[in-house]
């Protein structure tokens, strides 16, 4: 099995509640590691970047309000398959069709308040992690 990174975020949901380590909890249960992490206020900019593949959606401005209007935890996550490992601990996007503990299940108000995102793919995750984690703030 290939050891490998994952970018994860805790969104504003989340952290408005106060369930960062609950959710941590269960990332870490499932043998991940939490090798990067911060709170952070997500910008404009850095939101509107972050989703650039959705700028021609309906959603995208509502999804960018959201990501910026409270603080969120951004995290590197390591471990076996950990972009697979992760997607499967997230759940499915809508909390209704997401399978029994898994945390869109278990934390999720919506589809749109889901508590977290992790990375799609490992080029995706390159991409993700660099844009909040430099070099010497990733500590495995």
């Amino acid at each position: 099995m290939a050891i490998e990174r994952t970018f994860s975020i805790l969104k504003p949901d989340a952290t408005e509640r106060n369930i960062t380590g609950a959710i941590n909890a269960m990332i870490e249960a499932a043998g991940l590691r939490i090798i990067a992490q911060k709170r952070i206020r997500m910008t404009r900019e850095q939101a509107e970047t972050f989703y650039a593949v959705h700028r021609e959606r309906p959603f995208f401005g509502e999804l960018v309000a959201f990501m910026t209007s409270a603080p969120v935890v951004v995290q590197v996550l390591q471990g076996e398959n950990a972009i697979a490992k992760y997607r499967e601990v997230m759940g499915a996007t809508d909390p209704a069709k997401a399978a029994p503990g898994t945390i869109r299940k278990v934390h999720a108000r919506s589809v749109g308040e889901n508590s977290v995102h992790g990375s799609d793919a490992a080029d995706t995750a390159v991409k993700e992690i660099a844009q909040f984690f430099s070099g010497n703030e990733i500590v495995g």
